[in-house]
């Protein structure tokens, strides 16, 4: 199928069967996309549980993007994210 949309490309063919080629390309894409839809999931079960069961939408994004892209996160700094919030509005306490 890859073999497909690469000939069309190089005929240019894509622009007259604009359908065929959304199709073989939405093909190619779906493994991908639905690995990565089960990732979510799957880390949505793991941040929403029981306890956390009243989390609204925002706070659950937030806490989804940090947990699947937990090797980004590990990599910064803490004194960096604390001096971030810090300086974004005041708070009751300081960090």
């Amino acid at each position: 199928i890859g073999e497909l949309a690469r000939k069309l490309v190089e005929t240019k063919k894509d622009q007259l069967y604009s359908l065929v080629y959304l199709l073989v390309t939405l093909e190619l894409i779906l493994p991908v996309a639905t690995a990565t839809v089960e990732r979510a999931f799957s880390a949505m079960n793991f941040v929403k549980n029981r306890l956390r069961n009243q989390m609204r939408d925002q706070w659950l994004n937030d806490s989804l993007c940090v947990y699947i892209e937990k090797d980004i996160f590990c990599s910064l700094d803490n004194k960096v994210i604390l001096q971030r919030f810090q300086h974004m509005k005041p708070r009751r306490g300081q960090l």
